[in-house]
C-alpha cells in the first residue's frame, strides 16, 4: 500500500476512533484531537486537569479502541524506581530473574506524575526517549508502539514535586482539559446516572498503527513550513533580541525538541485533514500544546499575570 493510500485510510481510521471514543467521553474534543495526534505521531502526553475530568477514563478508552496493552501506575511519594520498570529476583533455583514491571506494556498510565519524587520520575526518562529500560546491567526493549500519557492537577500543590525540566522536555504535549459546557455537562449527567450499556469496539491494531507512523514520518514538508516551525521556537528564547515579547517575560524557552515535535504534529494535524503536506496553520494548531510546558516565565510575567499560551500567541503573531 503507498504512503498516499494509507494517509487516506489514516481519516477514515481517524473519524471512527472519534466515534468510538465519543461513547464513553462526552465533549473534550480537544483533548482526544490531541491524544490521537501524540500517538500517530509517536510522542507522549501530559494531561492537565483538575479531578473529575475524565482523564484517566479517556486513557483507559483510548487504549481500548486502539486494541493495545495498558498499565496504571498510581504514582505516591514512597514509589520506587523498580515499582516501575521492574527488577531482578532470586528464584527457586537460585538464580537471578527478570521480572517486567508496569512500564512493560503499549500504553502507559502514569497517574499524578507529579506525585513521586524525581529519583523515581526519572526512572521514566529511559523507557521515553530509547524505548528500552536498563536494570541490573540488562537492556530490555519495550514493545512498539509505546507511549507514556501522564496526568497531573494543576491545582493541589502539597505533597507534590517538580516534574525536571528534561523530563517535561520528552512529553511532546502539554494538553490542558477544561470544563465542559453546560449542555456537554447535562449529558455527562444523564448517561453516567443510569445503567449504560455502550461499550467502545476496537478500531486499530498496534502495527496499523506503527504503519501510519511510518507514512506520516515519510510525509514532505515544504521549507516555509519548516522555517516557520523552527523561528516559532527560537522566538521564545529570551537571548534572542530580535523578540521583545519572549525577552520581557520568558526566563528559559523551548530547545530544538520543540521544533521537530511542531513539525511532526503538524504532520499528522495534516494527515488527520485529509492532507499529504502540512502548511502554516497546522503547526500553529499544534504550537500552544507543544510549547507551553517547555517555556518558563519569568518575575514580571507571572506578577502581570501574562499566561504562558498567550505568550504564545503574540509570538505566533510575530513572525510573518
Amino acid at each position: 500500500m503507498s504512503d498516499k493510500e494509507t494517509l487516506d485510510r489514516l481519516v477514515e481510521k481517524y473519524a471512527q476512533l472519534r466515534g468510538e471514543i465519543s461513547k464513553v467521553i462526552i465533549g473534550q474534543e480537544q483533548a482526544v484531537e490531541s491524544l490521537l495526534l501524540s500517538i500517530f505521531t509517536g510522542g507522549h502526553c501530559l494531561l492537565v486537569g483538575v479531578p473529575g475530568f475524565a482523564k484517566t477514563l479517556l486513557v483507559n478508552t483510548l487504549s481500548k479502541v486502539l486494541g493495545l496493552s495498558f498499565s496504571r501506575i498510581q504514582f505516591t511519594p514512597d514509589l520506587m524506581p523498580s515499582d516501575i520498570t521492574g527488577s531482578e529476583i532470586l528464584d527457586e533455583n537460585r538464580k537471578f530473574r527478570f521480572v517486567k514491571g508496569p512500564v512493560f506494556a503499549n500504553i502507559l498510565l502514569a497517574d499524578e506524575i507529579n506525585r513521586t519524587p524525581p529519583k523515581t520520575q526519572s526512572a521514566l526518562l529511559e523507557a521515553m526517549q530509547e524505548k528500552k529500560v536498563t536494570v541490573a546491567g540488562h537492556s530490555y526493549e519495550l514493545e512498539a508502539p509505546f507511549f507514556v500519557l501522564a496526568t497531573q492537577n494543576p491545582i493541589e500543590q502539597e505533597g507534590t514535586y517538580p516534574l525536571p525540566e528534561a523530563q517535561l522536555d520528552r512529553f511532546m504535549l502539554n494538553i490542558n482539559m477544561g470544563y465542559p459546557s453546560f449542555d456537554e455537562e447535562v449529558d455527562i449527567v444523564r448517561q453516567t446516572t443510569v445503567d449504560s450499556s455502550k461499550e467502545p469496539v476496537v478500531v486499530l491494531s498496534g502495527n496499523e498503527i506503527v504503519d501510519f507512523q511510518t507514512s506520516i514520518h515519510r510525509m514532505p514538508v515544504p521549507d516555509n513550513v519548516l522555517s516557520y516551525a523552527v523561528a516559532l521556537s527560537t522566538s521564545t528564547r529570551p537571548e534572542n533580541s530580535g523578540n521583545s515579547i519572549a525577552a520581557k517575560y520568558l526566563s528559559w524557552g523551548a530547545g530544538p525538541r520543540a521544533s521537530q515535535y511542531l513539525v511532526m504534529g503538524a504532520k499528522t494535524l495534516a494527515a488527520f485533514k485529509g492532507k499529504y503536506s502540512p502548511d502554516r496553520e497546522d503547526v500553529e494548531g499544534v504550537a500552544a500544546e507543544v510549547l507551553r510546558h517547555r517555556l518558563v516565565r519569568n518575575y514580571y510575567a507571572e506578577a502581570e499575570g501574562v499566561s504562558t499560551d498567550s505568550i504564545i500567541e503574540e509570538l505566533k503573531k510575530s513572525i510573518k
